[in-house]
């Protein structure tokens, strides 16, 4: 991947290994704000602490220097029982959509439960909290919008950013998951509403890494919006104009990055979430250089995809340079999972990564990219322009290439067609199908449709969750490639070794970690990821594995390096439980 930022910045143009070794110092994860007090198992004094707690539901006191007063009994307020009450409560709503309301009402009114709640019901929130609901939540944005959760800055700020950012009221900010909101999964330009995006994503960079709430800080560019149904809506919460474009965006975009930097320093992780194509790759390349930063469409969907494929060799054998890839989408998923399978395979063989690229073949809105149509293509499609006779359709590419492996970035559902996945199981003992577009709605094709149309040989995992299928008296467990198993254990790792940053082989060792929490049971269920309820521990492993290779490669400022990078990762997680008082 850093070999594709090369030629977008081009000849002479840095890498992010050319670094001076004196450019930071220190690192690591600072407890500014006595968040993880909580876990510590000695008592506090309730007047110690200097501001009351109302989101504490063991007792719920108001408090002064000399004294407190405890409004509710506290058999009624353990927040065990608390949980069990809310979970009830989410349980009894019939749309997702008003599950997540109360969910981001909870989060704003009880941070702390919040947290327990999703931690200790990952599984079944997770889809809450995140894709698929959070699509609907973004299209709906407007209409259920109460408070603003996160930072939005306009085109109306500019000249003065850097201001906004100390308008923000904590200071000492690890992780910014950042959009514009042009392209909200597969939905398309949702402008300001996209903001759900950058606050569901750091949920889960809590709840699953276990990075500090007080250090994560959701932002929305708002620099337009070219989707004229919500230029016309009452209710939209941005900027009535088209989107800025040109000189106007990239001055607006440098003056933010400049400021996020002289703000919070070099050691913030910039997430880079949900930009059009046009723009995500050129941010990753101009700023991979200067700024510790991340894109989880482009990088972190590799990364878990990568992991689903090195898993995947355990139930067909072999590996991965055995393998024929075909993409349907070339956008920044497609391109980046395969760019990263690519240098894995070259990692794995010591081939030059322009060989290893001529195993993966991507089909975009006008076929098959070949040889042929190499001028008229855009510069991140261009290393997969391969000869060939130009081809039409996915079909025509599946009998033409015969793969082994079937992947859907499309953001289009239902492309997998009945044809594609038979033809694909004619010559495949096991074809694996992956369709990771998001949300729900916008799947290549489901689960169902995958088991029976490959009677049940399929080797298969989407975007989007789906429940499970029988096929032929036998249950078929498909895998979620989410992204949510690899960005928060990622993050973590980059914060916590004090990285300055991000290299491929700091995604590779992403991949490489979470491949090894399946277990021999995920197989024989035919699942190529582990379950979500372990998903911190898995966070805990990604998170040492990316800090060892920040080490490796002299990225990391911590000092001295942690001798068990595991315990340290999980002795840095933040842990929703409530202080005991004396």
């Amino acid at each position: 991947m850093e070999s594709t930022m090369k030629e977008i910045r081009g000849d002479g143009a840095p890498c992010v290994l050319d670094m001076d070794d004196a450019a930071t110092v220190g690192g690591g994860v600072e407890d500014t704000y006595g968040e993880d007090r909580a876990t510590e198992e000695q008592l506090v004094t309730p007047w110690t602490v200097s501001v009351a707690r109302f989101d504490d539901p063991q007792y719920f006191c108001v408090m002064n220097q000399f004294e407190y007063v405890c409004l509710y009994d506290l058999n009624v307020l353990l927040y065990r029982h608390q949980e069990r009450k809310i979970m009830n409560n989410i349980r009894q709503y019939q749309l997702p959509l008003q599950k997540y309301m109360a969910l981001m009402d909870l989060q704003e009114g009880n941070e702390r439960l919040f947290y327990k709640l999703l931690i200790d019901n990952v599984e079944e929130l997770l889809p809450i909290v995140y894709t698929p609901t959070v699509g609907e939540a973004c299209q709906k944005y407007g209409s259920i919008f109460s408070r603003p959760q996160g930072l939005y800055i306009s085109l109306k700020e500019k000249g003065k950013i850097l201001e906004v950012l100390k308008n923000w009221p904590e200071r000492s900010i690890q992780v910014i998951v950042v959009t514009d909101g042009e392209r909200i999964l597969g939905l398309g330009d949702l402008g300001c509403q996209g903001m759900g995006i950058p606050v569901g994503k750091l949920a889960l960079y809590t709840a699953l890494g276990g990075v500090r709430p007080s250090a994560c800080l959701p932002i929305t560019l708002d620099v337009g919006t070219n989707n004229e149904e919500l230029l016309n809506d009452e209710f939209y919460i941005g900027l009535r104009q088209r989107r800025a474009t040109g000189q106007e965006y990239a001055e607006f975009l440098q003056e933010f990055m400049s400021a996020v930097k002289q703000n919070y320093g070099e050691k913030v992780l910039i997430q880079f979430e949900d930009f059009a194509n046009h723009n995500a790759f050129d941010l990753l390349a101009k700023y991979g250089t200067t700024h510790l930063v991340f894109n989880d469409d482009i990088q972190g969907t590799a990364s878990v995809v990568l992991a689903g494929l090195v898993a995947a060799q355990k139930l067909i054998s072999g590996t991965l340079a055995d393998h024929k890839y075909l993409f349907l989408g070339a956008g920044e998923a497609g391109t980046g999972i395969a760019e990263l399978i690519a240098l894995e395979i070259s990692r794995q063989t010591k081939a030059p990564i322009e060989e290893c690229r001529k195993k993966i073949w991507l089909v975009d809105s006008k076929g098959l990219i070949v040889s042929s149509r190499k001028e008229s293509l855009q510069h991140f499609k261009k290393p997969w322009a391969h000869d060939h006779e130009p081809v039409g359709s996915l079909l025509d590419a599946v009998h033409a290439i015969k793969p082994t492996v079937l992947i859907g970035t499309s953001g289009k559902g239902q492309t997998f067609t009945q044809d594609v996945v038979e033809a694909m199981s004619s010559f495949n003992e096991k074809p694996i199908i992956l369709a990771l577009s998001n949300p729900t709605s916008q799947s290549e094709c489901t689960a169902e449709q995958a088991y029976s149309w490959s009677k049940g040989r399929a080797v298969f995992a989407t975007g989007s969750p789906f429940d499970p299928v029988e096929y032929d008296g036998k249950i078929h467990v498909p895998g979620q490639a989410n992204n949510a198993y690899i960005f928060p254990g990622f993050g973590l790792g980059v914060v916590m070794s004090g990285a300055i940053r991000v290299h491929d082989n700091m995604l590779l060792a992403a991949s490489e970690a979470l491949a090894q929490q399946v277990t021999e049971e995920n197989f024989e269920k035919g699942l190529i990821y582990p379950p979500f309820s372990n998903i911190r521990k898995i966070s805990a492993h990604i998170a040492a594995n990316v800090a060892a290779k920040a080490y490796e490669l002299g990225l990391a400022t911590r000092r001295p390096r942690p001798k068990d990078l595991v315990k340290y990762a999980e002795s840095c997680m933040y842990s929703p439980v409530y202080r005991n008082y004396r």
